[in-house]
């Protein structure tokens, strides 16, 4: 799962070392001092009461390790691949299937998410301007999962997706994901979710953002806790500043 990245980053390498040649960069949007990891429950905290599925909601992360809007777009690009932290659940394989029914039921699939761009707005308002196909993961569960983006079902060329200066990444669960850390710094961590009442309690409906232009509020704000994911970004190259352009006659 790590080739892609690491080809993209020999290209980009090679790009920069051409003589003469504009470079572009790769981001790792959301990556923060604390690295990507699986979720695991704290210390003498029981399973029912460990709080790191995230359930039917799209979750931006607002801070990490202090750092304001960690997903971010601060320049132009494409967005090429994404890296999640997904839980075990349990070491215990009877135990694990069990929790996989259980929550398989409660919340109408098997776990998965798409990487969803969203553009802000104003009082908390965000509307999706891209987002990539939805990847299932339970072959994943207790990996940190780098993943390329893949195009939807019937095509066959690689999809990225475009991102402008200003727009967020964003992790969309339409059913269930165990990718929250929590009983983290409150003054150093939070995310918000795309629900606009009820917060003390998992949506009880849909609330996942799954299509473009879709506009919602998120005003569900939780401090102490990690949405772990991150993106990476190729940024775009810029033109040269010796560039002329020489208007042609029509």
């Amino acid at each position: 799962m790590k080739r892609f990245p690491l080809v993209i980053a020999g290209l980009i390498a090679a790009m920069a070392l051409a003589p003469g040649a504009a470079a572009a960069k790769m981001v790792e949007l959301g990556q923060t001092s604390t690295p990507i990891a699986s979720p695991v429950c704290p210390k003498g905290v029981s399973p029912s009461n460990c709080f790191i599925i995230l359930t039917r909601t799209t979750a931006i992360q607002s801070s990490s390790d202090g750092i304001g809007a960690p997903t971010r777009v601060s320049q132009d690009g494409w967005i090429v691949s994404f890296t999640v932290g997904l839980s075990k659940l349990s070491t215990v394989s009877a135990t694990e299937k069990k929790y996989l029914h259980l929550l398989d039921q409660a919340y109408n699939g098997t776990p998965q998410l798409a990487l969803t761009v969203l553009k802000p707005g104003p009082k908390n308002r965000y509307t999706v301007a891209a987002q990539s196909a939805t990847y299932h993961l339970i072959p994943f569960l207790g990996q940190v999962l780098q993943q390329p983006l893949s195009p939807p079902p019937n095509f066959t060329q690689f999809t990225a997706l475009p991102v402008k200066k200003g727009e967020i990444i964003a992790l969309s669960v339409p059913t269930w994901a165990p990718v929250l850390s929590y009983n983290l710094s409150t003054s150093k961590f939070a995310y918000r979710q795309s629900r606009t009442a009820n917060c003390k309690h998992a949506a009880g409906s849909q609330t996942a953002q799954m299509s473009v232009g879709a506009s919602t509020r998120y005003l569900c704000s939780y401090t102490g806790t990690r949405v772990e994911y991150s993106a990476t970004e190729i940024t775009n190259t810029p033109y040269p500043k010796s560039y002329v352009h020489i208007r042609r006659r029509p």
